[in-house]
């Protein structure tokens, strides 16, 4: 490896949820905040939760609302 290009490596990286210190990890920042994790994602959990991090839905909502996919006359 060249010297001085890489950055620093940490090897025990907390990674946090919901201000919950769940496991540690090698990452190049000493500390991750994450929204979510294989401990709160469904897939692993087996049950149903609604995560919008970014008020995405309510903007796909208000995209699409009301007679947006109704056909166009020609």
């Amino acid at each position: 490896m060249k010297n001085e290009i890489h950055p620093e490596y940490y090897n025990d990286c907390k990674v946090m949820f919901r201000g919950e210190h769940v496991m540690t990890v090698g990452a190049t920042v000493p500390e991750l905040h994450v929204d979510i994790w294989s401990g709160s994602h469904p897939f692993y959990t087996g049950k149903s939760a609604f995560v919008d991090a970014a008020g995405r839905v309510e903007k796909f909502q208000s995209k699409f609302k009301g007679d947006y996919f109704k056909k166009k006359k020609k």
